[in-house]
């Protein structure tokens, strides 16, 4: 077996010749995951939705990298208005309901293209 491990997840891919994420032994990181609808591959329209997606994107990789969202350390969120979190922070908290066992998160502005509103990365660290 690879050391390098190749994650993808059904329903989501990049346009470049590259995985959801990748896996070296527990190290868990995550390429930009997007707000597109995961059926239809579509941009969603509004921050809120395309927080959504970008939320159960979340869910579907650490689940399809054999996870869970227990496993994130950090998330890094790109923002095309970092001054707009009430979306993010709505996700968050129903998320991550406990304050003890939150993985931290770091949130920025950005210019983002394609109708993007959001970007998101994921560090995590898997059981063996």
């Amino acid at each position: 077996m690879a050391r390098r491990v190749s994650i993808h997840m059904p329903g989501f891919s990049h346009r470049n010749p590259i995985p959801a994420a990748s896996r070296i032994g527990p190290h868990l990181y995550s390429g930009v995951l997007t707000g597109r609808d995961a059926r239809s591959g579509e941009m969603a329209d509004g921050l809120d939705a395309q927080m959504a997606n970008v939320f159960a994107h979340i869910r579907a990789l650490m689940a399809a990298a054999g996870g869970s969202t227990d496993d994130i350390v950090k998330l890094t969120f790109w923002l095309a208005d970092a001054d707009d979190r009430d979306a993010l922070n709505r996700e968050w908290l129903a998320m991550f309901p406990d304050a003890s066992s939150r993985p931290a998160r770091q949130a920025m502005a950005a210019t983002l293209g394609g109708g993007a509103l959001v970007h998101c990365d994921v560090v995590a660290i898997l059981d063996d």
